[in-house]
């Protein structure tokens, strides 16, 4: 006769596959800062001007090097450095979304959140001629705020709540709805139409350390809420009545995770305008390498998100150069296809 099983006493196979799981995970963060390291120096060593990675070097052991090599390299430390934080905010509040709606198509982009901060925006810029980020950064919150709170609300109506469905017909509506007002406000207005054309299209090619300083501290309060969240967001994920049978309350649960995703989508969105897909693409990659852990996913989402954003600014700078495509559009030309791949795969079922 073989000996019983304890019930609920972890066998040894199950043991080590477990330690097997977390050591691939951790190698797979470690990957992740290596690529991270990667395309922090590709980004300050390719640029409209060549240069060599000896004058890289120079640019930052040597301070009394001040040749043009090494000035457009240190010029280039601000964009790069936006773009880590862009990419990472935009990471992480994708992950949150995703995991608050149970909806794998959730983003800030598709879900209306980025048109709402843009909206906002926009109206500041054509209405009270507002021209900087620490205006921006403000309006840009109300509007994602407001965004996601009617999007959610009517993604809620009727039988069932907040289906997947439901939220992406929504957010879909919402978009629309939302962009023609942009237009309706800013075409009238040339003006108006040429400060936010540029900033609409999401780009950090216009980097500077006042206006980062500006928008860090609501990433990191955003980024906190965000990590803080990973078990709630596990819980949410077995459904609304198993979450609230293991004693969770899932309406400060999701209210918190929420406002996380807001701050970092708003502040992002402030900064570099409304950068799509990256909230959509990046999630997805991690939870194909970690599983449905949101204690792994977030992190990997930071890490996924910053590594992604700078390798899409790299290559719009690449493209045509001497001159940049902003990153909007390479992230664009990136999520539109797997975007569709996930509709196709996902046939819009909940997480």
């Amino acid at each position: 006769m073989t000996a019983p099983v304890v019930v609920g006493t972890p066998t040894r196979p199950s043991r080590a596959r477990s330690a097997s799981r977390r050591r691939r995970r951790v190698l797979g963060l470690l990957a992740c800062l290596v690529g991270l390291v990667v395309v922090v120096v590709l980004s300050v060593s390719i640029g409209s001007r060549e240069v060599s990675l000896t004058e890289v070097v120079s640019a930052f052991t040597d301070q009394s090097a001040t040749g043009l090599a090494e000035e457009a390299v240190r010029a280039r430390v601000p964009r790069t450095v936006l773009g880590l934080l862009v990419g990472a905010a935009l990471g992480l509040a994708g992950a949150i979304m995703q995991g608050v709606t149970r909806n794998p198509l959730a983003d800030p982009g598709i879900l209306g959140v980025n048109t709402g901060a843009s909206l906002f925006v926009v109206s500041g810029i054509a209405f009270f001629g507002m021209t900087t980020v620490t205006q921006y950064i403000w309006l840009a919150l109300a509007g994602a705020a407001a965004s996601a709170v009617f999007v959610y609300t009517v993604g809620s109506i009727g039988r069932g709540g907040a289906t997947p469905l439901k939220l992406a017909l929504a957010g879909a509506a919402t978009t629309a709805a939302l962009s023609s007002l942009i237009s309706a406000i800013v075409l009238p207005r040339v003006d108006a139409l040429q400060v936010f054309r540029f900033w609409q299209i999401g780009g950090i090619g216009g980097a500077n350390w006042e206006s980062m300083a500006t928008v860090v501290p609501f990433l990191a309060v955003g980024a906190i809420l965000s990590l803080l969240s990973a078990r709630s967001l596990d819980a949410l994920a077995l459904g609304d009545e198993l979450a609230t049978g293991l004693g969770g309350n899932i309406k400060v649960a999701r209210a918190v995770a929420a406002l996380g995703g807001v701050l970092l989508c708003g502040a992002a969105t402030a900064i570099a305008g409304p950068i799509g897909f990256i909230g959509l693409v990046v999630p997805h990659v991690a939870r194909i390498l970690t599983g449905s852990d949101y204690r792994w996913i977030l992190p990997y989402s930071v890490g996924f998100g910053a590594v992604l954003l700078l390798l899409a600014d790299v290559v719009g700078r690449v493209v045509t150069r001497p001159s940049d495509v902003e990153v909007g559009i390479i992230t664009a030309i990136i999520g539109a296809p797997v975007f569709i791949a996930v509709v196709r795969r996902q046939k819009i079922k909940e997480l």
